[in-house]
């Protein structure tokens, strides 16, 4: 059974960056896609970043282009999550995510897609 499990959650300041951890386990990790996506209070979840399995393309929705970058430690069975220039608006939990596709779909990213979720770590934005 694949399990995930984020950390690196907490307070940040604004204008800041924040790092989070996607660790995996229970499964190998080239056989998923995996994605991080964010989710505030009475709002859609959202995604942010995903990469693929094999060559390590990812995606970015628009929003997150250019703040947003997503990698992984094959070694360490880990993926990041890098933002740059956080606002409180990015406040939200943060949750990393499996899709047994392996490879980032092109059209967006879809929560329903994805069939394994960690339980998320919260992320405040506030000075």
């Amino acid at each position: 059974q694949l399990q995930l499990v984020e950390s690196g959650g907490g307070l940040v300041q604004p204008g800041g960056s924040l790092r989070l951890s996607c660790a995996v386990s229970g499964a190998n990790l080239d056989d998923y896609a995996i994605g991080w996506f964010r989710q505030a209070p009475g709002k859609v979840r959202e995604g942010v970043a995903c990469i693929s399995s094999g060559d390590g393309s990812t995606y970015y929705p628009d929003s997150m282009k250019g703040r947003a970058t997503i990698s992984r430690d094959n070694a360490k069975n880990t993926i990041y999550l890098q933002m740059k220039s956080v606002t409180p608006e990015d406040t939200a939990v943060y949750y990393c995510a499996a899709d047994a596709l392996s490879i980032c779909r092109p059209y967006g990213m879809d929560r329903y897609q994805y069939d394994y979720w960690g339980q998320g770590t919260q992320v405040t934005v506030s000075s």
